[in-house]
């Protein structure tokens, strides 16, 4: 008996097979598309998914407050996820530069963290949700003394509870 021909195609049907990309769940999602395994998937409503598709960062100018309109657009997406997940609370932080004195960065991070707060109240987050706490300059995201490190610590954080 010739095994040839038998050993040949069984070659050819291993080798298709370990081509196929894997999928999750043995099907097919979100319009037909096959989705390939991932390891850093946030889960939906987890401190990943927020961090990760929404943002939790609103920069401010020096010595400022207000939000600007990237700010704006980014407490609307906060907003927009924190009403599908109505269990979360949230703390704002508020973080400053480390110039200027202690106590008056302290104030300005708290008008900062009040500042997010006010927006998301203004786009139906319930206040009773969000809690702010200012760092000033106490806490910096990134260590230096340049205009680069300045600008990542004049930040509003919020902080998924």
């Amino acid at each position: 008996m010739n095994l040839g021909p038998f050993a040949l195609l069984a070659a050819l049907l291993l080798v298709a097979a370990c081509s196929q990309t894997p999928t999750t769940g043995g099907g097919t999602a979100g319009g037909g598309q096959t989705q390939t395994m991932q390891t850093n998937t946030a889960v939906p409503g987890s401190r990943q998914d927020f961090v990760q598709n929404v943002g939790d960062r609103v920069f401010f100018e020096f010595d400022h407050s207000d939000i600007t309109p990237e700010g704006q657009a980014t407490l609307q997406k906060q907003a927009d996820w924190l009403k599908r997940y109505q269990n979360v609370t949230v703390t704002i932080e508020g973080h400053c530069d480390d110039r200027g004195t202690r106590e008056y960065n302290l104030a300005l991070g708290n008008r900062r963290a009040n500042a997010v707060k006010r927006m998301l109240v203004s786009l139906g987050v319930a206040g009773n949700r969000v809690a702010v706490i200012s760092y000033g300059k106490e806490r910096p995201i990134v260590v230096g003394d340049n205009e680069q490190a300045w600008a990542q610590n004049r930040v509003g954080i919020t902080v998924i509870n």
